[in-house]
């Protein structure tokens, strides 16, 4: 092994082993039951060629969209909780004293996806940060076949935010000269993203997920490093996540945002939104716990401000919860 890689994993060991120490133990707690491959469409269409089942198990890695969309005539509702940071608190607290983040809710999304077709799927939803409330698209338009004939899974996500918070608040820690004009608009946020994913195989599924957000209000402010520096209202990113299968019902999912923003590149206070976590099904839904620097759930939030450092122990521990209602004649 290469020297520089004994003195990284020297230095950041005791960093990592916190969170791989929790993932183990959840994954080894928990006695799943059922498969859940039903509540994902899957399968052939009529008269078509085979197409690939099942290329995520849920419509979130951790905080990238999958290709996966609710079956047809389902609900899915899922219950999203990001906690504290594990190892840097706030007011001098951190560690055993916020018992590692579980005093502290960064955000909590509640929401609500229905499979108006096998491919097409509608959602709303509200996060505690920033008190944002959100509609939902997600088309996937493309599928990847058994035989390769189509090598790959394509969809698209579109998102639309609003932030109904006090006017206090959306303007606050802004200087607004005489000119400016506060317009409903400023409370909105928008999110689009392409996702391609292939599955190799019964245990690795890949997917890139390039992405465009825009924000109608900014709070530009000047780099202290850097005064040409300002923050914009377009962001471009691209995501990438994978999933590896270790088990009949636990799986490893990762995901990662490269954000595309000279501001946020510039500025020590800004950081790439990282995350991993385990997927474990149990019966009538799917378990999710996950470790993440980014404390928005929500596109809009996490592409933006995520302002924690994962290697300075700004990791924070989330989970997801799915339970899913079945409408009409499921089959």
């Amino acid at each position: 092994m290469p020297l520089c890689l004994v003195i990284l994993i020297k230095r950041y060991m005791k960093r990592l082993l916190l969170p791989f120490a929790c993932i183990a133990f959840f994954t080894g707690s928990v006695n799943a039951q059922d498969e859940l491959d039903s509540l994902l469409n899957a399968g052939s269409p009529e008269g078509g060629k085979e197409t690939v089942f099942a290329t995520f198990k849920t419509t979130r890695v951790v905080n990238a969209q999958s290709i996966e969309t609710v079956k047809k005539g389902v609900l899915d509702f899922r219950i999203t909780h990001r906690f504290g940071n594990m190892l840097i608190g706030t007011g001098g607290n951190s560690g055993a004293h916020t018992l590692w983040g579980f005093d502290d809710s960064r955000d909590i999304r509640f929401s609500f996806d229905y499979g108006v077709t096998q491919n097409l799927t509608l959602g709303f939803g509200r996060s505690k940060m920033n008190e944002l409330l959100d509609g939902t698209v997600k088309w996937r338009f493309l599928e990847q076949t058994v035989d390769n004939s189509v090598p790959v899974s394509i969809g698209l996500f579109l998102n639309a935010g609003l932030t109904p918070m006090r006017e206090e608040q959306v303007y606050a820690n802004v200087e607004l000269d005489s000119t400016f004009q506060k317009k409903f608009a400023h409370r909105m946020s928008y999110t689009s993203q392409l996702i391609i994913a292939r599955k190799f195989g019964q245990r690795f599924s890949l997917e890139i997920v390039p992405g465009y957000t825009h924000r109608n209000f900014v709070k530009a402010f000047a780099n202290p490093n850097d005064t040409s520096a300002k923050d914009v209202n377009d962001i471009f990113s691209v995501g990438m996540a994978l999933r590896l299968k270790v088990s009949k019902r636990v799986a490893i999912v990762a995901d990662y945002f490269y954000i595309a923003s000279a501001f946020r590149r510039n500025n020590p206070d800004y950081f790439d939104p990282i995350g991993i976590g385990v997927e474990i099904e149990t019966g009538g839904h799917v378990f999710h716990i996950n470790l993440t620097n980014a404390a928005g759930i929500n596109e809009n939030n996490f592409i933006p401000y995520t302002t924690d450092d994962w290697l300075a122990g700004g990791y924070k521990m989330g989970f997801n919860i799915s339970r899913v209602f079945t409408f009409g004649n499921k089959h």
